[in-house]
C-alpha cells in the first residue's frame, strides 16, 4: 500500500454518511446485513450470493439468497430464495441453475428466478457439497463414522442403561469447540438428475481416515472437481496418534465414481498442501503448499502441478508473501489471489508460466472473489464498511452494491491513520490510529493487541473486535502490528516464535509511545490495553512486565500459564512450534522463558477477564486462574464467561453483552476516575 493515510485510500469503499449523524455501536454491527462469498455464472451475467441477517429475538442470523444482474448497469440485488422457513445458503452456479442447501438438504432455482425445488433425501445431515461442472454429480461431504460405504447413517443400538461417559484412546478428544464422538468428515459422490438426487451416494475415500475438509475450518476450498466431472480432488490431514502434532495436509485424487482408492499427490511434503483448484482446461492443478512441517503460519506458495507429468512448480517462490485464496481465470493463463501485504489484503494476478505478481487492489481488505469473462467481481471491506461487491477493472474497483447504506445512514464513522516506528531489532513496524469523529480535545486511548499470534490489524472489517466501535464509544483506538504479524513477508512473521513475550513487547511499548507523541489528540496518560487469544496472552504479560502502563487491562481467552496450556490445549503442533518444537516436559525452560505465571507477584492493573466454556483452543481454565491470582491480589478484577461461546463471541446478544462489559469496565478506569 502507498505509504498515505489509511483514511483517504478507504474512501472507495466507505459509506457516506449524512451530516447529522451519530457513532456506530455495537447495536448497529450486530443488525448489519453480511454479504458471503458470491458465485458467478459462466457467462459471466449472474452474481448470486447468500446473505445473513441477524434476528435478534432467536439469538442467531438466518439466510436469504440475492442475485445482482451485471449485465445491467446501475442493476440493484433482488431475492432469489428467501423462505422464511428455510436458511438458504452455499449457492453455486452451474449451468442456468443455482443450487444451494437448507433443511438439511440441497435445493436447486432457476438463476433468472422461480420456485426452489428439493433435490435430495438423504439421513443424517451434511456440512457442505460441491456441483460438478458438468451439472450431472455432486460431492457431498458430511460427518460419518470411517469406512462408511455410504451417506446411510449406521445403525446403533444404544444400552439404555449405560453411563454417560465418553472414552477414548488416543488424541484428538476434543478440537477446537467439539467433543470427539468417533465420526469423520467424509466425501460421498451422487448422480443428480433431472428427477433429483436420488440415494445415499458413493465414499470415495476409500480406507483414508481423517476429515475431508479438514477441521475446525475448512471448507469448499478444499474440495475441487476436475472439468469433466470424473475426478475429485481434495484436502486431507490422515488421523492417528500423531494428528494433534501434524500439519501435514496432503492433496489426493479419487475417481467420482469411487472405483479406486485415493491418490496422494503431494507425498512429498510433510507440511500443508490444500486448497486444491483444477485449471478450467483440466491440465493443471493449482494448490497452497508450506515447507515447514508443525508450523502453522509458515508461508503459503501457490504451487502448480501439471496433470499429465505430474511435474510441479512453486510459482510464487520468490514473492515473500503468503497466498490466502486461489482463483483461476477462465482461460486457464492467470490466477488471481489475495494475499496480505502492510496491514492490507489486496487481490492479485499471478501469470500462469511465469509467476509474474500484479496488484489489482490497493486499499481494504478482499474477503471472497469470484471470475468470469469479464474478469473477478470481489467482496472488500475495511475498518470504516462491511463488505460490498465490486468489479476489478481498471485503476480503481467498481462498486457493484450498496448492501448496509440504509441501515449505515446517520452514523459518522471515524477516521484511520497509519503511522510507523523503529521498533525492535531496529525493524520498521506499522500501526493505526482511529480517531473517533469529531473528538474535540484528548480521548482515552484503547491499545488493541491482535492475537494469531501470526496475524495482523489490518484494513478489514470486523464483527467481533471492531475499532470503529470503540471509536463510537470515545475511545482513540491504536493497533500495532508487532513482529510476527503477517503481510511484512515470512521472516518478521516468525520473529515471535519462542520469543513470545520479547520484541512483540518491545514493539508495544515503542508503538504507543510513537503514537502518543504523534497524536496529539491521544491522552497518553490515560489508556487501556486489550487482546484476545495471544493478544490475550499479552494481557497477562503486560500484568507483570509492564505493570504501571495502564489504568485497566481486558483479558480475552488468553494464556495465562503456559505450562498447563501445554498439556490442555487440543493443537499441540502449534503450542510447540511456537515454543521451540519440543513438549513441555521435553524442554520446561522455553515455556517457562514467556510463563504469565511466574510474574503474578507483580500484577496490579484492573483486570476483566472473559472465556468461554466451548474454548478448547486456551480452556476456559486459563481464564478462571487469572482471574483467581487477581481476586488473591486483592485487584479489582471481574470474570465473564460465556457458556455457549468457543473461542470466539458470535451469537449477537452475546456480543451486545461482551460490548457492554468491556466498554463499562473501561469506562470505569478512564472516565470515571477524573
Amino acid at each position: 500500500m502507498k505509504r498515505i493515510i489509511a483514511a483517504t485510500l478507504l474512501a472507495t469503499v466507505a459509506v457516506a454518511a449524512p451530516a447529522a449523524a451519530r457513532p456506530l455501536t455495537i447495536n448497529d454491527v450486530t443488525t448489519l446485513s453480511r454479504v458471503g462469498a458470491p458465485t458467478m455464472s459462466r457467462d459471466g451475467r449472474w452474481l448470486v450470493w447468500a446473505q445473513r441477517e441477524t434476528n435478534l429475538a432467536a439469538d442467531r442470523g438466518r439466510y436469504d439468497l440475492w442475485r445482482l444482474d451485471l449485465s445491467r448497469a446501475g442493476a440493484v440485488p433482488q431475492k432469489l430464495a428467501a423462505d422464511a422457513r428455510l436458511d438458504e445458503n452455499d449457492p453455486q452456479i452451474v449451468g442456468a441453475t443455482v443450487f444451494f442447501s437448507a433443511d438439511d438438504a440441497i435445493w436447486s432455482v432457476p438463476v433468472t428466478g422461480g420456485t426452489p425445488r428439493r433435490l435430495t433425501n438423504f439421513k443424517g445431515g451434511f456440512n457442505g457439497f460441491k456441483v460438478a461442472p458438468t451439472g450431472d454429480r455432486l460431492v457431498v461431504w458430511a460427518d460419518r463414522k470411517p469406512g462408511a460405504p455410504s451417506l446411510e447413517p449406521a445403525a446403533e443400538k444404544k444400552d439404555p442403561l449405560a453411563g454417560s461417559a465418553r472414552t477414548y484412546d488416543q488424541l484428538f478428544v476434543r478440537h477446537w469447540d467439539t467433543w470427539a464422538d468417533g465420526t469423520r468428515s467424509q466425501l460421498f459422490v451422487l448422480p443428480l438428475t433431472g428427477a433429483g438426487v436420488p440415494g445415499n451416494g458413493v465414499a470415495i475415500q476409500g480406507g483414508l481416515v481423517g476429515d475431508a475438509p479438514s477441521k475446525p475450518f475448512g471448507g469448499g476450498e478444499e474440495v475441487s472437481w476436475s472439468p469433466d466431472g470424473r475426478t475429485v480432488y481434495f484436502a486431507l490431514r490422515e488421523g492417528g496418534r500423531i494428528e494433534p502434532l501434524s500439519t501435514n495436509l496432503d492433496i489426493f485424487s479419487a475417481p467420482a465414481d469411487g472405483s479406486a482408492a485415493p491418490t496422494n499427490l503431494t507425498t512429498a511434503n510433510k507440511a500443508t498442501d490444500t486448497q486444491p483448484s483444477v485449471s478450467p482446461d483440466g491440465r493443471k492443478l493449482a494448490y497452497l503448499a508450506m515447507r515447514r512441517p508443525g508450523f502453522e503460519a509458515d508461508r503459503y506458495v501457490l504451487t502448480i502441478r501439471d496433470l499429465a507429468s505430474g511435474d510441479t512448480v512453486s510459482l510464487t517462490e520468490r514473492w515473500d508473501r503468503s497466498v490466502g485464496s486461489i482463483a483461476w481465470a477462465p482461460d486457464s493463463r492467470s490466477l488471481y489471489v489475495t494475499a496480505e501485504d502492510t496491514q492490507e489484503n489486496p487481490l492479485w494476478r499471478v501469470d500462469a508460466a511465469s509467476g509474474q505478481v500484479t496488484r489489482l487492489t490497493q486499499a481494504g481488505n478482499v474477503s471472497a472473489v469470484a471470475v468470469g469473462p469479464r474478469g473477478p467481481v470481489v467482496a472488500m471491506n475495511s475498518l470504516t464498511a462491511p463488505d460490498d461487491f465490486y468489479r476489478v477493472a481498471g485503476s480503481a474497483p467498481q462498486r457493484l452494491t450498496s448492501v448496509n447504506a440504509a441501515k449505515l445512514a446517520g452514523i459518522d464513522m471515524p477516521t484511520v491513520d497509519r503511522f510507523s516506528f523503529k521498533g525492535a531489532n531496529n525493524d520498521t513496524v506499522w500501526g493505526y490510529s482511529v480517531k473517533p469523529y469529531g473528538a474535540q480535545g484528548k480521548v482515552p486511548v484503547a491499545f488493541m493487541v491482535h492475537g494469531g499470534p501470526q496475524g495482523s490489524s489490518n484494513n478489514s472489517w470486523s464483527y467481533r473486535w471492531n475499532p470503529a466501535v470503540f471509536a463510537g464509544a470515545g475511545y482513540g483506538l491504536v493497533a500495532v502490528d508487532f513482529h510476527g504479524s503477517t503481510g511484512y513477508g515470512q521472516k518478521f512473521t516468525d520473529s515471535i516464535s519462542n520469543n513470545w513475550g520479547g520484541w512483540p513487547l518491545e514493539d508495544l511499548q515503542k508503538g504507543l509511545a510513537a503514537a502518543t507523541a504523534r497524536y496529539s489528540w491521544l491522552d497518553g496518560d490515560n489508556a487501556c490495553a486489550l487482546g484476545a487469544s495471544y493478544g490475550g496472552y499479552m494481557m497477562n504479560w503486560i500484568e507483570g512486565r509492564w505493570p504501571d502502563r495502564f489504568k485497566c487491562i481486558v483479558q480475552h481467552d488468553g494464556v495465562f500459564d503456559a505450562r498447563a496450556m501445554a498439556y490442555e490445549t487440543e493443537e499441540l503442533w502449534f503450542d510447540e512450534w511456537e515454543h521451540g518444537g519440543k513438549a513441555y516436559y521435553e524442554d520446561p525452560q522455553a515455556f517457562e522463558r514467556w510463563n504469565p505465571v511466574n510474574y503474578v507477584d507483580r500484577w496490579k492493573t484492573p483486570q476483566l477477564a472473559i472465556t468461554g466454556e466451548k474454548d478448547f483452543r486456551i480452556p476456559y481454565t486459563q481464564g478462571l486462574a487469572a482471574f483467581t491470582a487477581l481476586q488473591r491480589h486483592g485487584i479489582p478484577s471481574r470474570l465473564v464467561v460465556f457458556p455457549d461461546e468457543n473461542h470466539w463471541v458470535l451469537k449477537p446478544r452475546n456480543s451486545r453483552q461482551w460490548y457492554g462489559e468491556v466498554l463499562g469496565w473501561m469506562d470505569r478506569w478512564t472516565k470515571n476516575q477524573r
